[in-house]
């Protein structure tokens, strides 16, 4: 299997060794168009795409309206926005550290690490996740930096597995170190597995995560496998002229396997060089699977769902796209964001953070920390702002701010 696998993509490592000087100036200096420019060549490239996206919904059996949104009562009003959004998702991020150098989450001269004491404790994570999951939080996710590389991770999802109320303990993983650990994780609670992916060629994943191990994600995907998780999920970011030739490649991974692929939209943060040109659509994507796997087939996807859900007939698995940059979701939105130093943010791309380490080492009650979350929470916009105004907004790098 390992050697037909090699054969497989030995063409494609032998391609794109040749183009790498080219691909890496595009990649880090593509010359950039003006604004006005830009954005009109966008808007058109995406509105001619949108025909063929729309003929092919149409024709998509399972595909319906999204169900109403029912009024949960466990909900608190401390996790209730203006618009009537219940925030039952929280993403904790364990650390900012990391094994890889991704280009998209890194910036090239790396990043300054919040020093360890400004760090939330372990105590300090849990009281915070107890006081979201007893306000109505029913889903937990473990990003980072990486979060497998934190020695007590075990310990880590069997306290917050045994909260009251959390019905989803997830984590979202490089998958570098993530094999041999599985089986414990899940003892501890840990129901589900996002791994990140974003290329099948060996040598690509090297340059862009800045180091080896591309072997060892594909053995945790199948580990994850191999334990039961159903479906593992593998997240692959998709950047023109570097892996959108994978796409159909990542889709034959789902065929006798219970993944789902998760194709996201390149979205801009600090130092991570973000370009129009880069940026491959979800139109675009859609229209290449559908060419190749005209089985492809609509699912029907919850209110708060961020991906929209394919299922391809004769697949085990599923392909999902996440659409951040052409079609947000920010309507269904119920997620919020406690970083690794303790600032609290309700949306990825808005600038905005507050801290709720330093009231807690102030000796805060709940009842204060619950006033600082809810006004937090009630300042949160209806949507984010456009691509175009994203990518000029500061924000901190990926690494920071959490996968």
């Amino acid at each position: 299997m390992k050697a037909a696998k090699m054969r497989r993509y030995a063409s494609k490592i032998t391609d794109w060794h040749l183009g790498l000087r080219r691909l890496n100036f595009f990649l880090v200096n593509s010359e950039v168009r003006s604004y006005h420019s830009v954005l009109r060549s966008s808007k058109d490239d995406y509105r001619h795409k949108s025909v063929a996206k729309m003929n092919y919904a149409t024709s998509c059996v399972n595909l319906s309206e999204d169900p109403p949104k029912e009024k949960d009562n466990r909900v608190s009003d401390m996790l209730i926005d203006s618009y009537g959004r219940m925030h039952t998702y929280l993403r904790i991020s364990l650390t900012e550290r990391c094994n890889l150098r991704c280009q998209y989450c890194m910036p090239a001269e790396g990043v300054d690490l919040t020093p360890k004491p400004e760090l939330l404790s372990l105590t300090e994570i849990l009281r915070l996740a107890n006081l979201f999951v007893t306000s109505g939080v029913y889903k937990i996710r473990l990003t980072g930096g990486e979060p497998a590389i934190r020695k007590d991770i075990e310990d880590v999802c069997l306290h917050l597995s045994n909260l009251n109320g959390l019905k989803t303990l997830a984590m979202t993983t490089n998958g570098l170190t993530l094999a041999r650990k599985l089986p414990k994780l899940k003892e501890c609670g840990l129901t589900s597995i996002n791994i990140s992916l974003d290329t099948l060629v060996p040598a690509k994943f090297e340059f862009l995560t800045r180091r080896k191990g591309h072997e060892k994600v594909m053995e945790s995907i199948n580990a994850a496998i191999d334990v039961g998780y159903n479906p593992v999920k593998v997240n692959c970011v998709v950047m023109r002229g570097f892996n959108d030739d994978e796409i159909c490649d990542f889709i034959e991974l789902t065929r006798d396997r219970p993944i789902n692929i998760r194709f996201i939209e390149f979205m801009p943060f600090d130092g991570n060089v973000w370009n129009v040109k880069k940026l491959v659509s979800y139109s675009e994507m859609l229209d290449r699977v559908v060419k190749k796997f005209p089985g492809l087939r609509r699912l029907q996807d919850h209110p708060t769902e961020t991906a929209k859900n394919f299922k391809i007939d004769g697949h085990c698995g599923t392909v999902s796209f996440i659409t951040s940059m052409t079609e947000h979701f920010c309507a269904g939105c119920n997620r919020l964001r406690l970083l690794a130093d303790g600032n609290f943010k309700v949306c990825l791309f808005g600038p905005s953070e507050v801290s709720l380490r330093d009231p807690l080492r102030q000796h805060a009650s709940d009842d204060e920390l619950r006033e600082i979350i809810g006004a937090a929470v009630k300042r949160k916009k209806a949507s984010h702002a456009g691509m175009f105004d994203i990518a000029k907004t500061a924000n901190r790098p990926m690494i920071h701010i959490g996968g």
